[in-house]
């Protein structure tokens, strides 16, 4: 219980319909929902800087999981502000064809028009390329990811590359006319180098696939091993990101998927005869706080959002007035 199972108080996230709590279902920010099928609550890997190891654990206060899309589909008849339905876990491609096909199938019917884009978050790319190309029912998968673009969804397979790597599933994958978006956290010890980053976000590219997050790790699980300041985070986002071209900087980085929010570190800056981290939010429990740039005060050892103060004498920041 010291490897803080619920980061950034994901029980917030947890909506209510009918006045009982949607335990597999997490809706953070108002356009993006998060489902988390039952029978993919497993994973390829095992990684000790995983911030859902409880998902993998009997520890079953702090796992999400739900068996009932149509509880899904009632919820999002209730929400048409969602268009992004996110499949995660674990990861939803350890789970037959049949089974994510019970949990697809709800939101490509007539009502659901407002879900434009379906996701689906899984390593299985890295870690058992197959599923796409040679196991049992590889083909089904295929024929899956065709009906769900066919349908006029957009369909984001959301993979999860820690090291520049995979050709053939790729291929597969993106004859389907699915796209996929590559995110990895910034791990010491495994690519804390621009170079390495570089490197995959060339790579990716040339696959057709979209550069998407580079990650600060969480504050959960095997951290300290793990963990870079942010100013070197920042320091080697930017150096791999000049490395590359135009086409590449799709991504975005380095990210804190933190309590209020996805917060970008765009810098370290002298303002003022102060120096400060210039950061913003990606996305935000509030809308309203996304995109504005504010300010907090230079922390050498800080590694995460929780660690920073507001620069310029400010008791708060602005989020958090009121």
């Amino acid at each position: 219980m010291e490897l803080n199972p619920n980061p950034a108080g994901q029980e917030q996230n947890v909506p209510e319909m009918n006045n009982v709590k949607l335990k597999g279902i997490q809706h953070k920010y108002p356009e993006t929902v998060l489902f988390f099928p039952s029978q993919g609550q497993t994973c390829h890997a095992f990684c000790s800087f995983c911030f859902r190891w409880p998902q993998f654990s009997r520890v079953s206060d702090y796992k999400f999981a739900m068996s009932d899309p149509n509880l899904l589909a009632q919820y999002l008849l209730q929400n048409p502000q969602v268009t992004d339905v996110l499949f995660t876990g674990g990861d939803p491609m350890t789970m037959n064809t049949s089974l994510l096909s019970s949990y697809i199938n709800v939101l490509l019917e007539p009502e659901l028009r407002s879900v434009h884009t379906i996701r689906i978050g899984t390593k299985a790319l890295s870690y058992w390329p197959y599923r796409f190309t040679s196991d049992t029912d590889s083909d089904e998968l295929i024929k899956l990811f065709e009906r769900i673009v066919k349908s006029g969804k957009n369909l984001s397979i959301q993979a999860h590359f820690t090291h520049p790597a995979v050709r053939k599933a790729i291929k597969k994958i993106r004859s389907t006319g699915a796209q996929i978006r590559t995110q990895s956290p910034l791990l010491k010890h495994i690519n804390d180098h621009p170079k390495i980053w570089a490197e995959m976000w060339r790579k990716q590219v040339d696959l057709g696939c979209i550069p998407y997050y580079m990650f600060v790790a969480r504050d959960t699980g095997s951290k300290r091993y793990f963990e870079l300041p942010l100013a070197k985070c920042w320091n080697i986002f930017r150096s791999a990101y000049r490395r590359v071209s135009g086409v590449c900087r799709t991504v975005k980085g380095p990210s804190m998927s933190c309590d209020p929010g996805k917060i970008q570190v765009l810098g370290v800056q002298q303002v003022k005869s102060e120096k400060v981290y210039v950061l913003r939010f990606l996305q935000g429990r509030d809308a309203n706080w996304v995109d504005i740039p504010f300010f907090a005060k230079y922390d050498p050892s800080a590694t995460w959002f929780d660690q920073l103060e507001p620069a310029f004498g400010e008791e708060i920041f602005f989020f958090e007035a009121g």
